[in-house]
């Protein structure tokens, strides 16, 4: 395809450059970075440029000369241009260093006197073009960058190539940009450049954007607030293309009116310019049948003749040598080169004739719903028949799993019914919004009901669509807490309608206002309620609320109230969401260590919303499971689930704070810890800017768990006590809800404040023995078992954590049975008169590797090497002034004895330099000293005794 300059990336525009290209940017860099030359490729538009120009300014800062052409197809056929862009500026400097022929041969191509050819001067051109850059190179590292190599003319092009595969050690970089048309030719195209590059060259290639990658960029350029609806739109029409994807997000921005549903989208002339001229080479005949052929969901031969074109096999061939179809034996569907192509044909078509293309595939399709789907775009107006087989096409979608489906056909209905028909077009909107939000598509929902309340009077119609606008808030049902007083209003008293509102002032109560206690009684009122009315299905998700409620606040009414809501009759739909009973049930079977049955009941569920299209339930449950892999010590499966769940979060936009939350939990325990960290701090944030006062307790604890794990021990007492306070306001009692307890005690211990630790395992305990938490009290054991050692009580620490270990093993917990194997190492490798050795170490590292628990695994390495140390003398003699000091306190104080540095301390002890510093300053206080300086006295006068 052949990019217009009109619409070119600008130069100076280059806020996109890390999105979606973080892989080949470091792939570069990392190149760069070795001295090696880059040649990035890719179709038009896919970045290359902006790519380019952001590595070479950030390489340009190192370079001594940096030299540039970037060339174009109307000039391409000017021999010598690109060398003259290149060495015009720098000739001066180099040309006494250069042979005499060289210097009159190269002067002469770049000013164009003396009529130089490659024919006539070839070798001497040659030379000149290798001893220029040698010259250039002898003051200093040189970067040659060139864009658009495609149109590069043939005379520069052969003398860069020979001087490339010449220039050897000569610290001689380039970094150059070429167009490659797609996988199946780009393979010889961008050959041909390499064998012109350096040896050393490594090819990139940049390839399409993601759908969340396209909605980040769209976001990042301006155009925000698009539904996800129309962003999912814009990536598949732009096949992840970043410059076709803003161009199209532009053309929405400009247009007057958003596409009405099954309509694509507007393509911009700048756009259809790129295919268009190709258009124009076929017949009309050809035309009209590729016209059908974008019109389809799935075309084929067989489809397009069934539609009326008799010659479609000799037509479509036609278009395939033209480049606009895809050719491949294997698969008998009509597929277009580009996305882009089949938009701009659809979008240049006069109307009458893609209605009459719909008519043609309304008969010709062998799929109900795309029947419906293409009489509903063939007609004009309202139909009562055509809006009566569109709603019974949606409800088909529904029951196939295709809930966004469902909700196009439910508008196309709601487009095509009659004012005065039964059900009414508002009747079929609100369908469609509730089919919207199953799909995860919460904006489109969200848009739909506003737009129903502003005509709305029934107030059954008008709570309903209210309960749209709640249910597309998610967490951040804060932002909605307004309309509670007017959908009351609306509900008057009817208990139906008064059901589903207190169904949502449950939520309310969790959420904004963290109070279990409120959310359970306003859930028990709704379950009453929706009884009454006979609203079996408002009535199970009530249950449900509850007995989660319970379940979290260790209520003794948690099993019955399970039970209850997964008595007879279930609703289908009810029974797999992750806001039923099965995920109740999920979640007591987890608190309750029943590990292998939670695994088994979340994934069941999983299959079933996967199954219906209900993605922000599939999000929860890929959740579910990681959660279940992580206890069960599976990491690296944890870590596949989490970023699964994540990723689908990111993409549909629900769900996020949570998904990053257990992301970091994963990441922590089998990943990376700095990534654990920004995931769980961006959990925080967004818990905070949701108000949502049940993740943001989860996501602290998250972010106090890294923090533990990355050796920062204040910071995790930080985040943990935080969490405390919260889940205490909140009335949480069970502490199986977070298992965040044994992490606040053992960096309290590493802090030092052990009368706090043991003081946060005594209070655990008693809610733990309460409800049978074993896990937790295993979990407890070993924390106070670290309490036990760093009160010298060794052989009390080394029993309790054996214990621990096993228990924690008999229960399934293998990440948490390996922590207790490595404190017992750590215990027993740093007792006094015990030769310490890496052998202490085996059988946990055993246990992290069966694990996979990669941060775990360095962690216990330094650990070992930390022990086999020699432990000079000075560091086993304590001074009396010092017995006063906390464990953490003592050490720290020792090793400032013997001279080490605060970096070199948190390397020893494996804390963080913030906590060396933290700890010092309690030293000082104790100690009624002032510095550094005052210890290493302290520890001259011990040693002068």
């Amino acid at each position: 395809m052949t990019v217009r300059r009109d619409f070119a990336e600008s130069a100076g525009c280059r806020s996109d450059l890390v999105i979606g290209r973080e892989e080949s940017f470091g792939a570069a860099r990392e190149q760069l970075t070795r001295g090696g030359s880059v040649l990035l490729h890719g179709p038009a538009g896919i970045g290359k440029s902006t790519v380019l120009r952001s590595l070479a300014a950030e390489y340009a800062r190192t370079a001594h000369t940096v030299l540039r052409c970037s060339a174009t197809e109307s000039e391409s056929h000017l021999p010598f241009l690109a060398l003259a862009d290149l060495f015009g500026l720098v000739l001066d400097e180099v040309s006494d260093a250069l042979p005499a022929a060289q210097r009159t041969a190269l002067e002469s191509a770049l000013t164009g006197r003396g009529e130089s050819t490659l024919q006539r001067d070839g070798l001497a051109l040659r030379l000149a073009v290798l001893s220029t850059l040698r010259a250039l190179a002898a003051k200093g590292p040189v970067l040659v960058v060139a864009d658009d190599l495609q149109w590069l003319d043939p005379a520069s092009a052969e003398l860069l190539g020979f001087a490339a595969r010449r220039l050897g050690d000569t610290p001689v970089r380039m970094l150059c940009a070429v167009r490659t048309e797609g996988p199946e030719t780009e393979g010889a195209e961008y050959d041909r450049h390499l064998r012109a590059s350096p040896p050393d060259t490594r090819a990139v290639r940049l390839g399409p954007l993601t759908r969340a990658q396209v909605s980040a960029l769209l976001d990042d350029r301006g155009y925000c607030g698009l539904p996800r609806s129309t962003v999912r739109d814009i990536h598949r029409t732009s096949g992840g293309n970043p410059l076709f994807a803003l161009e199209l997000g532009r053309a929405l921005a400009e247009s007057p009116t958003a596409p009405r549903p099954g309509e694509p989208l507007p393509v911009p002339t700048s756009l259809r310019a790129l295919v268009l001229s190709r258009l124009e080479m076929l017949s009309d005949e050809a035309r009209r049948t590729l016209l059908v052929a974008s019109a389809g969901a799935r075309p084929t031969p067989a489809l397009l003749h069934a539609a009326g074109r008799s010659n479609a096999e000799a037509e479509t061939t036609q278009a395939a040598r033209l480049g606009l179809l895809a050719t491949d034996p294997e698969a008998p569907t009509v597929r277009f080169a580009h996305p882009l192509i089949s938009a701009a044909l659809y979008a240049e078509a006069p109307a009458p004739e893609r209605r009459a293309a719909h008519a043609a595939l309304s008969t010709a399709a062998s799929d109900p719903i795309e029947r419906a789907r293409h009489l509903a775009l063939a007609t004009t107006g309202t139909d009562p028949r055509v809006a009566a087989r569109l709603a019974e096409a949606a409800a088909l979608a529904r029951d196939r799993g295709a809930p966004s489906v469902a909700a196009s056909l439910g508008l196309l209905a709601a487009r095509h019914t009659p004012a005065d028909s039964t059900p009414g077009p508002d009747e079929r909107r609100l369908q469609a919004a509730e089919d919207a939000i199953t799909a995860g598509e919460q904006d489109l929902a969200r848009d739909i009901a506003r737009e129903v309340l502003t005509r709305a009077t029934a107030p059954g119609e008008r709570v309903r669509a209210w309960m749209v606008v709640i249910e597309a808030a998610g967490q951040a049902i804060g932002e909605v807490d307004a309309v509670f007083p007017q959908v009351l209003a609306d509900a008057g008293d009817d208990p139906r309608l008064l059901a589903l509102v207190h169904y949502q002032l449950a939520w309310r109560g969790l959420v904004v206002q963290g109070d279990f206690a409120q959310g359970r009684e306003e859930a028990a009122h709704a379950a009453r309620l929706a009884a009454r009315a006979g609203d079996r299905r408002t009535e199970l998700l009530a249950l449900a609320f509850q007995a989660q409620a319970e379940t979290l606040m260790g209520h003794p009414d948690a099993p019955a109230t399970i039970r209850r809501a997964l008595d007879e009759p279930q609703d289908p739909r009810v029974a797999c969401h992750h806001n039923g009973a099965g995920s109740s049930r999920f979640r007591w079977l987890v608190m309750s260590d029943r590990l292998a049955e939670a695994r088994t009941a979340a994934t069941a569920l999983l299959r079933e919303a996967r199954r219906r299209g209900m993605a922000e339930s599939e999000v929860h449950y890929l959740r579910f499971l990681a959660e279940t892999e992580l206890h069960s010590g599976h990491c690296g499966r944890a870590l596949e689930l989490s970023r699964e769940s994540l990723t689908l979060a990111r993409d549909a936009g629900i769900g996020e704070g949570a998904g990053a939350m257990q992301a970091a939990l994963a990441e922590a325990a089998g990943g990376d810890v700095e990534r654990a960290l920004a995931l769980a701090r961006e959990a925080v944030r967004r818990a905070e800017e949701d108000g949502d006062a049940v993740y943001l307790s989860r996501a602290l604890a998250a972010l106090g768990h890294a923090s533990l794990v990355a050796g920062d021990a204040e910071a995790a007492v930080h985040a943990l006590s935080r969490v405390r306070e919260l889940e205490a306001g909140a009335g949480i009692t069970d502490p199986a809800r977070g298992r965040w307890q044994g992490d606040l005690a053992e960096a309290l211990v590493r802090t030092g404040a052990t009368a706090e630790a043991q003081e946060v395992v005594d209070v655990t305990r008693v809610h733990a023995l309460r409800l049978g938490r074993g896990g937790v009290l295993a979990v407890l054991d070993r924390a106070e078992a670290l309490v036990r050692a760093a009160r010298g009580e060794h052989r009390a620490a080394v029993t309790g954590l054996t214990s621990a270990r096993e228990r924690l093993a008999e229960l399934g917990y293998g990440l948490e049975e390996a922590r207790a194997a490595f404190a017992l190492a750590e215990l027993r490798a740093g007792r006094p008169g015990r030769a310490p050795g890496p052998a202490s170490y085996d059988d946990a590292a055993r246990l992290f590797r069966r694990c996979r628990a990669l941060p775990w695994l360095r962690r216990l390495e330094a650990s070992a090497a930390r022990a086999a140390l020699p432990v000079p003398a000075a560091a086993l003699v304590v001074p009396d002034g010092l017995a006063g000091l906390a464990a953490m306190e003592r050490q720290v104080a020792a090793l400032v004895m013997e001279g080490a540095t605060n970096r070199e301390i948190a390397g020893r002890l494996f804390v963080s330099v913030k906590t060396v510093e933290a700890t010092l300053t309690r030293v000082y206080r104790k100690l009624g000293i002032r510095s550094r300086v005052d210890i290493v006295r302290l520890a001259a006068g011990r040693r002068s005794e």
